[in-house]
């Protein structure tokens, strides 16, 4: 039976994890986005095994290449554009919206990528798997804010999944994240430093934090931030200690 991505629903997660997406459809999919989920996305997704856990030789992509995750991808820009960028590294991409794995599988699919796996569940089961020290860097690029108070306990930052963040990264390995709303900077922040694994990347620069990471290219999200009037981004990069 051929997957409808326009019927899935939520994972349960028994642990009591509260996903941090509220939906994970919106339009209808043309038809050929339809086929890419049928006949590409099968090569390329990620399957949990059934005991929960990768081993280190079972890990996605190939053995001995740097792993970069990112997790939400939105239309994929972004993470095409470093795979296209880094052929000699492997990427794992998270995105449960089917109209962003639709737009990331066009992207793979008309420039022949070939070094992205895809993860079409919550990210935190897929941290729950990998093996100790088995990704480089981890970028989370303006995610959802969940901005009413009630909400905040579903935004990705928790102490939760930074511990299973810290545990799957190498020594010395990159957590990227951007956002244009100041709260959940504040909040970001204030987490991260809560905790020992990770230490902040901080300049003597003024304004540091409003300035893009190296080799940075807007994604569409951030143009459509800033025709909307939020004229300011803030950029946070943490290494794994």
């Amino acid at each position: 039976m051929s997957r409808n991505p326009n019927t899935q629903k939520k994972p349960h997660d028994k642990s009591g994890h509260r996903a941090f997406f509220g939906r994970v459809a919106g339009k209808r999919l043309h038809r050929g986005q339809q086929l890419l989920f049928e006949e590409l996305l099968p090569e390329l997704e990620i399957i949990l095994p059934e005991n929960g856990r990768f081993e280190t030789k079972r890990i996605p992509g190939r053995r001995g290449h740097e792993k970069i995750l990112e997790i939400g991808y939105g239309g994929g820009e972004h993470l095409a554009r470093l795979a296209m960028e880094n052929p000699e590294t492997d990427f794992i991409g998270c995105e449960v919206f089917t109209g962003g794995i639709g737009k990331m599988l066009q992207k793979i699919k008309t420039h022949d990528i070939g070094n992205i796996s895809l993860f079409t569940s919550d990210a935190y089961r897929l941290l729950k798997a990998l093996p100790d020290a088995s990704i480089a860097k981890c970028h989370l690029l303006y995610p959802d804010p969940w901005p009413k108070t009630r909400h905040n306990k579903r935004r990705f930052v928790s102490p939760t999944t930074l511990e299973e963040l810290a545990r799957v990264m190498t020594g010395g390995g990159r957590f990227y994240f951007a956002t244009d709303i100041e709260d959940y900077a504040n909040w970001t922040l204030a987490h991260m430093l809560r905790q020992n694994q990770f230490e902040w990347q901080v300049s003597a620069r003024p304004g540091f934090w409003h300035v893009p990471f190296a080799g940075w290219q807007p994604t569409r999200y951030e143009i459509k931030a800033r025709r909307q009037g939020r004229n300011r981004s803030f950029y946070l990069s943490f290494v794994r200690v």
